[in-house]
């Protein structure tokens, strides 16, 4: 996933001498750059940001060594540049990842390759439910055939039951 958003940085948001961007941890990060959250934070911003809250890079100032972003929902955090490990590139997404958000378009890879862990009617079903206008699926045919038939979901194992049951 992260050569992917590389490659898409690339193409999508390019170096470019009139937008600052700053180097955390071999990776570029530029002024409008798509990102995401990576942990809870309840102290970064006015209401705190949380796993999985997408936006934009809407700031670099190079002379304080920070940024902001702006979140989709209009909220904005900023990050001390050494704060920058709670931030990962968000042009492409794993399906997990992108589990309660929406994007207007949604392009699934469907390999044989992946596997019947992965092949699974749940998580396709996940994946096409993210698109508000339209959903691809590239690949393999026998791979979407597959996962539709796969409806058996990996078993948790919560003990929920019994911590319902039973008091602490």
């Amino acid at each position: 996933m992260t050569d992917l958003n590389l490659r898409l940085q690339q193409r999508l948001n390019p170096p470019s001498d009139d937008r600052p961007q700053h180097y955390h941890g071999g990776a570029a990060f530029r002024l409008g750059d798509r990102v995401q959250q990576v942990r809870n934070n309840p102290h970064r911003g006015e209401t705190g940001v949380f796993n999985g809250s997408s936006g934009n890079i809407s700031a670099i100032d190079t002379e304080t060594h920070q940024l902001t972003v702006t979140f989709h929902d209009g909220e904005m955090a900023t990050y001390p540049f050494i704060d920058l490990d709670e931030l990962m590139h968000a042009y492409a997404l794993t399906v997990h990842r992108s589990q309660g958000s929406e994007y207007p378009y949604v392009i699934v890879p469907m390999v044989t390759a992946a596997g019947m862990m992965l092949l699974q009617r749940n998580l396709l079903y996940t994946a096409v439910t993210r698109a508000r206008y339209g959903v691809m699926l590239i690949g393999q045919t026998e791979a979407v055939e597959r996962a539709i038939a796969n409806n058996r979901t990996q078993r948790r194992n919560t003990a929920l039951p019994h911590r319902i049951t039973h008091d602490p």
